[in-house]
């Protein structure tokens, strides 16, 4: 069951254009998604069975790949509870972005090959997930690269998605050069590179390596590199996220995220929502066991994680397009994901990709129902006045922006059980777990805490302004979009639904078995789980937390530890299990910053006859610029790297290529040929007479040649 899971996808992609010329484009379109929902319902089961179940966790080898000396890897399929949280990730949400691109590329010719691409990429993130070694991963991983490729460039007339498609693949392959160099690290340390054996070795403290018979401590293993070295965890652990980092567009290597968006919008909720992008902090997340032997690598995680989450932000808060508003955002999600992962809540991460996956999706995809209702019309500026128009997108996009501002009632903790929308639940454990690695003095700590509370802000502030100028107001699109609007047909309405439902209850539902008292259960053997920091007492955390009574208690059973309703003995029981006792303003922070966030969006572009007024951050402003030209890294990656390229390129052409090797090689042996061929041409005079002369110039330097010899 779990190998057809990643083969009928696969069977989608190769079959789609074969069967759309015997019956069309509609059978290729049913094929691929029929496939696309048997294998999202096998990995419903596959979840159940092995994260609350009885299902065994093991490795499903299918068949050898590679052998060769030492090294060997096969295609398999690894089960446990972190690929089976991929799993329903990538299979539901590509399940219904098949669905919804039924109705949205319904008027495109080339569907068929659009939907073999859809198929083809969700096969290649099934191998990256289901993966029990680093090739396979690296396969998987190249293989989202090829078809992210294929899909954002997939309206091929177009430059602009030419152009982003290039960006994308180029970019990527930036990171994955500290990926490859990583995996290779990792084979000559560990001598394997199969998860099972890295893990092992680490548990036990010694390696290996191929350059010896002998075992070594991990420790004292240290790679020289000019004049330094470098410990061996560490080396790894950074060219392991240098490729994360490329794969999920986090600070500096994120130039291709945003401009990923020329392609069809279902490409964005598929690729740069749920899938794709997440890539980076899975890889994080499933070496989990070396990152938290590596501090300044994971403190380098937290660092750029933190950064990107504010980064993104900021440069949403200016955005006309309606899907670079939302893409900006999953560059600063994508950024909590990996800080939380930085200070060790790995669990903390994953809990927020699974909820991220939901709302982000439902922000993309009914982001698109809006652009085609609109005429394909993406400027905010011209659209509003469309929550009369589309009231059940309107419904469904208010729960997607409900969910990924944080709105909940934090206080409802010491009740037992968090209580708001998915992304509340899970960014709280996220600031939550930031907190408790700056108490421990982790590096870089308490920086993604408080720019995690300024992103939270932020967020809040440029998801309600889309929501203000898209559905709010007066319709301010031209006449001919307002008397033929586009009809958004059921199949694009319908993937919403479930998302929706996602968006409002996954948080509630999940929190229980991914951050909290079953979190050890239930992640057992695919995370590590920092026991000190994240499920035991800590004497930091409690001596911030102040005297007794000020805080809230975040237990690891997923309860708080309300004095007033628990007699002494069990409140002594509870904290011995693992309960954490912050300052209630750690858990009302993120409320807060939700709150203002909103409160500035509302009174600026609900509470006004003219939403699209300049604000605080005004056009032609030095701040505006800025932001509007994300940060100027652009420009600057095009004066320090595309220019210098161009110039050395041109040279090489002009000057090596075609002046060098073609004009002392073959076109310089063709021009000398021409040139002797016509100084020869002249001879030919036609003349009788220059013939006579010339024969008889001849026959007199043979006569003297041959009396000279007589003599």
């Amino acid at each position: 069951m779990e190998a057809l899971i990643v083969l009928l996808p696969l069977m989608g992609a190769i079959f789609a254009m074969p069967i759309s010329k015997v019956g069309g484009p509609r059978a290729a379109e049913l094929m691929t998604t029929i496939l696309l929902a048997i294998a999202a319902l096998l990995s419903w089961i596959t979840f159940f069975q092995i994260g609350f179940g009885d299902g065994p966790k093991e490795t499903i080898t299918l068949l050898t790949w590679i052998s060769s000396g030492a090294f060997e890897t096969a295609w398999s399929v690894r089960l446990d509870t972190l690929t089976a949280v991929m799993l329903i990730v990538v299979t539901t949400v590509s399940a219904l972005v098949h669905t919804y691109s039924i109705g949205y590329m319904h008027e495109d010719p080339s569907r068929p090959r659009f939907f073999a691409y859809l198929s083809l990429f969700t096969f290649a993130m099934l191998m990256l997930v289901t993966a029990d070694d680093l090739v396979q991963l690296f396969f998987g991983w190249e293989g989202v690269g090829l078809a992210s490729y294929l899909l954002i460039g997939f309206w091929h007339h177009k430059k602009s998605a030419n152009d982003a498609a290039i960006k994308a693949f180029v970019m990527n392959r930036v990171g994955d050069v500290g990926l490859a160099l990583g995996l290779m690290a990792v084979f000559a340390v560990f001598g394997t590179v199969k998860f099972d054996g890295i893990f092992d070795a680490l548990d036990a403290g010694v390696v290996n390596p191929v350059w010896t018979d002998a075992t070594v401590a991990i420790d004292a293993i240290r790679f020289q590199f000019l004049d330094r070295s470098y410990p061996v965890l560490e080396l790894i652990g950074v060219l392991l996220f240098i490729g994360a980092m490329g794969k999920s567009a986090q600070f500096i290597l994120h130039t291709w995220l945003p401009d990923a968006m020329e392609g069809p919008t279902p490409v964005s909720a598929l690729i740069h929502a749920a899938t794709m992008v997440t890539a980076g902090v899975f890889l994080v997340c499933r070496m989990s066991d070396l990152y938290h032997l590596a501090p300044v690598a994971s403190g380098l995680i937290t660092f750029i994680g933190a950064t990107t989450a504010i980064f993104a932000a900021t440069i949403g808060l200016v955005q006309t397009d309606i899907k670079r508003v939302i893409a900006y955002s999953t560059a600063s999600q994508l950024g909590y994901m990996f800080f939380a992962a930085g200070v060790g809540g790995y669990a903390q991460a994953m809990f927020h990709l699974t909820t991220h996956a939901f709302f982000k999706a439902l922000l993309f995809l009914g982001a698109g129902a809006v652009i085609h209702f609109c005429h394909h019309e993406q400027d905010m500026r011209k659209m509003g006045g469309l929550k009369e128009q589309m009231p059940v997108t309107f419904v469904m996009m208010l729960a997607g922006t409900l969910a990924i501002t944080g709105v909940g009632i934090p206080m409802l903790y010491v009740l037992g059980a968090p209580f708001g929308f998915a992304g509340f639940v899970s960014k709280d454990y996220i600031l939550t777990a930031a907190y408790a690695g700056s108490a421990q003095g982790l590096p870089f700590a308490t920086y993604a805490f408080v720019l995690g509370l300024i992103a939270a802000v932020m967020t809040a502030f440029y998801s309600w302004r889309l929501m203000f100028l898209t559905f709010d107001h007066e319709w301010r699109a031209p006449a001919d979009v307002r008397k033929h609007p586009h009809d958004v047909p059921n199949t694009m309405l319908g993937p919403l639904i479930p998302l929706a439902i996602g968006a409002v209850i996954a948080g509630m539902e999940f929190y229980k078995p991914f951050v909290g008292g079953g979190k050890k259960d239930f992640w057992e053997g695919s995370l590590y789980i920092e026991k000190a920091a994240y499920g035991e007492t800590h004497a930091k955390a409690d001596a911030k937390a102040g005297a007794k009574g000020d805080g809230i208690t975040h237990s690891d059973t997923g309860e708080a530890d309300h004095a007033a309703a628990k007699p002494a003995g069990e409140k002594a029981k509870k904290k011995d299990h693992g309960a954490h006792k912050y300052p209630a303003w750690v858990y009302w922070s993120p409320f807060f910053a939700m709150a203002i966030g909103f409160l500035g969006a509302f009174f600026h572009y609900r509470r006004t006859d003219d939403p699209l007024r300049p604000g605080l951050i005004r056009p032609g402003g030095l701040l505006y610029d800025f932001l509007q030209n994300r940060w100027y890294i652009d420009d600057l990656y095009r004066v320090m790297f595309l220019k210098p390229a161009q110039i050395l390129a041109r040279f090489l052409w002009k000057g090596g290529d075609e002046r060098t090797i073609d004009g002392l090689g073959p076109n310089g042996l063709f021009g000398l040929m021409g040139d002797g061929a016509k100084r020869l041409v002249k001879i030919q005079s036609g003349y009788t007479y220059h013939y006579a002369f010339v024969m008889l110039i001849g026959l007199t330097i043979l006569l003297f040649i041959i009396l000279r010899s007589a003599s």
